[in-house]
């Protein structure tokens, strides 16, 4: 009797160990492989994961302005050569037009500076004037401003300058100490073989 309960409790015990094997190996152990979240498939829109949405290309070319633009024309420009050369025109001008030379000036202005400039001489002339001027100090030349437009080039180089004037008429002769300040624009077609610069506008400036 004995050794019978004694076959029934193992065979209880035996039982029991199993229910637990399969409560703990029946239960799901960390990621299973439908738990692994599905990326969304791409759309009809979407680039390859390995190719970029936008082409790669040549990038596009960028629009040269100022001095790089005008070297892109004439390469052999020279900002030092082209202001020794604009300051030397500049007193060139400005004792021409007070001697009244006027094969001077139409070597160095625009035919719309010119007229301008004739209509003050004639003036002068009409009035029995005559007049001189010397520059007290060489004038100084600052460069402003360099664009191309086209075919056209045109710079701007402001000028500070003090000079003396002698005026002589019918009422006598004086004399005029003056300051100036002046942004002159100079202008050249470099499609033409012509290397020279003419005076297009004289405006007023700051000193």
């Amino acid at each position: 009797m004995p050794r019978i309960v004694t076959l029934i409790l193992l065979a209880v015990l035996a039982a029991v160990v199993l229910y637990q094997l399969y409560a703990v190996l029946g239960r799901r152990v960390g990621r299973q492989p439908e738990d692994v979240e599905k990326k969304p498939e791409p759309g009809p829109l979407a680039a390859p994961a390995d190719e970029p949405l936008v082409e790669g290309g040549p990038e596009p070319a960028v629009a040269l302005t100022g001095l790089a633009a005008l070297r892109q024309r004439d390469p052999a420009f020279d900002v030092g050569r082209f202001m020794a050369g604009a300051r030397s025109a500049y007193e060139m001008i400005v004792t021409a037009f007070a001697e009244g030379d006027r094969e001077t000036l139409q070597t160095l202005l625009a035919p719309k500076v010119m007229t301008g400039f004739e209509k003050v001489m004639k003036e002068r002339d009409d009035a029995g004037e005559t007049e001189t001027v010397e520059f007290i100090h060489p004038p100084r030349g600052d460069l402003e401003t360099i664009k191309v437009d086209g075919d056209t080039a045109r710079i701007k180089v402001r000028f500070l300058a003090e000079h003396r004037h002698r005026s002589k008429g019918p009422e006598g002769e004086s004399v005029d100490d003056r300051r100036t300040a002046e942004a002159w624009t100079f202008e050249r077609n470099l499609a033409s073989r012509d290397p020279n610069w003419l005076l297009v506008r004289v405006d007023a400036a700051e000193a």
